[in-house]
């Protein structure tokens, strides 16, 4: 007797569980992305190991029935060359979501949408995964990441368009600093054959930005460039320093297991603050072994004039460097 009631007790068990898999889904995933360059800031030359935005993370989803979905997703960065994380665990990304043919809602922690609208797309985020030296140092990142919630349109003959609002949720400090204010993001996507185009915009107070961008693929080619108006904000956090327009181009040509791609973006001045202009070049070359895993070269000049800091965080100190790494996704 006790011999058949272990029995139907394990049945049991594994009716459940195996309902419970039909059910939802839960899949690890993640990058590590390491180089190894020789990185020269103004006078001073070191050669380093560079980790390259390695993240590991949770995703699921749950079919609720009648085209409902429930879903979250952790993100946490990685640091590949010493194997530590961020001071806050999952500060990549945080969100749980309710999707079906409304659309989807959004609630958490995420990067904001207008950066991968503009900023972040095809043969731009070549050739290195948009991060590290690699990454686009002139491009100005406004919105602020937390407390958000955010409703995405189903997608409409190739378009997609989401709106979120990143909560300030007011704790006073002392009567002598503002109050911090609400901060709001949008982002517009459309893709349709060869041709693909995006729009951002974000508000933080006074500081705002708006996007353009747009992208071609035409057998082994792209090239891809955007346009941004960025006011009251740089990348040195210098919140009143006026209005600068940024520019970027990139081309890129895929051959059997290799590819190539060449960016050039430019800004222009900040209103008040004199020779704070720069340029940026970035040349990089990667041989796929897999979709999965590949080695890569990286070469990347940012060249700051006597008042920018972009890349560095000196002001008037340029950056080049030079290396090659492995990345593995999984």
């Amino acid at each position: 007797m006790k011999t058949m009631t272990r029995i139907a007790l394990a049945a049991l068990a594994v009716v459940g569980s195996s309902a419970a898999l039909a059910q939802s889904s839960v899949t690890l995933y993640g990058r590590i992305n390491t180089s190894v360059e020789r990185e020269k800031i103004g006078d001073t030359t070191t050669p380093k190991m560079n980790n390259n935005a390695s993240r590991f993370g949770f995703k699921g989803v749950e079919d609720l029935g009648g085209g409902l979905k429930a879903g979250f997703q952790l993100e946490s960065g990685l640091d590949s060359g010493t194997g530590a994380t961020g001071w806050t665990f999952f500060g990549r990304q945080s969100e749980v979501n309710l999707s079906g043919n409304f659309g989807m809602l959004r609630m958490g922690r995420w990067i904001a949408e207008s950066y991968f609208a503009v900023a972040d797309y095809g043969v731009l985020d070549a050739p290195n995964y948009n991060t590290g030296n690699a990454s686009d140092a002139l491009y100005g990142y406004l919105m602020r990441d937390v407390n958000k919630v955010a409703y995405r349109t189903p997608l409409f003959a190739g378009l997609t368009v989401e709106g979120a609002l990143s909560m300030h949720e007011r704790q006073p400090i002392s009567s002598t600093i503002p109050d911090m204010k609400n901060a709001y993001d949008l982002a517009v996507n459309w893709e349709g054959g060869p041709l693909a185009l995006g729009a951002g915009y974000t508000k933080v107070g006074d500081s705002n930005q708006f996007g353009l961008r747009a992208h071609y693929t035409v057998g082994p080619f792209q090239i891809g460039g955007y346009y941004q108006h960025v006011k009251n904000f740089d990348t040195t956090y210098r919140i009143n320093a006026g209005s600068r327009d940024v520019y970027r181009v990139t081309g890129g040509y895929a051959f059997g297991a290799s590819d190539v791609a060449l960016g050039f973006a430019h800004t222009s001045k900040l209103d008040h603050v004199a020779n704070s202009d720069a340029n940026q070049v970035i040349l990089g070359y990667n041989y796929n072994f897999s979709k999965r895993t590949k080695v890569y070269a990286i070469y990347t000049k940012v060249d700051n004039k006597a008042g920018s800091a972009y890349g560095t965080g000196i002001t008037g100190a340029d950056l080049s460097t030079f290396g090659v790494g492995l990345s593995h996704n999984f």
